[in-house]
């Protein structure tokens, strides 16, 4: 017998439902709520101007940290590359998206160049797929000869 009075100590009881609420204000005919409803004395007042203020000031600050270090760069990065791929001319090397290198030999039209990639082999390729262009002539970077 003790065991089971034991258990039920132990044991969660169900409490009796509580009376319900306060019903809400009934909206008058303007679509505003009565005045004098119902206003919890524990919530928290609303925050004022400086402490909101207060807290978008660092937000504000990360944003133009990563615009100045990250978009900013990036984007100058896309222009350079959009402008040389513009300015390909017959002469250049250039590195396709495959990883063909070839010399241009002529600009066909805006969208398009033909490269030439062995003696006499020569391929049409859209612009879009030319990843980097070398300048005419541009010199093997080799190690500078030894003073003596």
């Amino acid at each position: 017998m003790n065991l089971i009075s034991d258990a039920m100590a132990q044991t969660p009881q169900p409490t009796p439902p509580e009376a319900p609420a306060a019903a809400p204000a009934a909206p008058t005919g303007t679509g505003t709520v009565a005045p004098g409803g119902p206003v919890d004395p524990t919530a928290p007042p609303p925050p004022t101007l400086p402490e909101m203020f207060a807290q978008l000031v660092p937000i504000f600050v990360v944003m133009g940290i990563v615009y100045i270090l990250v978009i900013r760069p990036r984007a100058r990065r896309e222009r350079e590359e959009l402008a040389s791929l513009r300015n390909v001319r017959r002469g250049d090397t250039v590195v396709t998206s495959g990883g063909i290198i070839g010399k241009v030999t002529k600009a066909i039209d805006d969208n398009d160049v033909e490269i030439e990639i062995a003696p006499n082999i020569r391929i049409r390729v859209a612009r879009s797929a030319i990843t980097e262009v070398r300048a005419k002539g541009e010199p093997v970077k080799d190690a500078p000869p030894a003073k003596s």
